[in-house]
């Protein structure tokens, strides 16, 4: 087991890992994702949940990625000019999809294809570079959900 600095969500029973260096709107993505449910280009993606917020815990187990949160911060976001307040979540996700946080400068606007993809504990996930403060980066994510889910990410 591995602890990075990052946050998780789950929308059913696909894991979001959110990664970026503090400040980049992790906490904030992830309780836009979880305050505003919509509905994608596909169809409704559905309600997401916490899984870990500030610290996740990754594992390993049959050749799956999960993310789970620390004892200690289990339940809990970090709402910017509120606190720490508590949130209903998920005790483990399968990981998914690997959302990069970015300033939109450094994000491509047509990716290469190497770009689509994070490597984690030696495992190959789909990834996709997001700014954190554009007001679509919420779709972006709930979009490239969909896109994993009915396999049509392209990787």
């Amino acid at each position: 087991m591995q602890t990075i600095h990052a946050t998780a969500v789950c929308f059913g029973a696909l894991g979001i890992l959110l990664r970026g260096v503090p400040g980049s709107g992790k906490s904030s993505l992830a309780l836009q994702l979880i305050e505003q449910p919509g509905s994608g280009v596909w169809g409704d993606v559905g309600i997401a949940k916490l899984v870990a917020d500030d610290q996740v815990a990754l594992k390993i187990s049959d050749g799956k990625l999960f993310a789970s949160a620390p004892v200690n911060l289990a339940g809990l976001i970090e709402v910017r000019g509120l606190g720490i307040m508590p949130c209903p979540h998920m005790p483990e996700a399968e990981v998914g999809l690997v959302v990069d946080l970015l300033p939109a400068s450094a994000i491509e606007r047509m990716p290469a294809v190497d770009d689509l993809s994070a490597d984690i504990l030696g495992l190959s996930l789909p990834r996709i570079a997001v700014d954190a403060s554009h007001p679509s980066a919420a779709s972006r994510v709930r979009m490239a959900t969909m896109a994993v889910t009915k396999g049509l990410f392209p990787f």
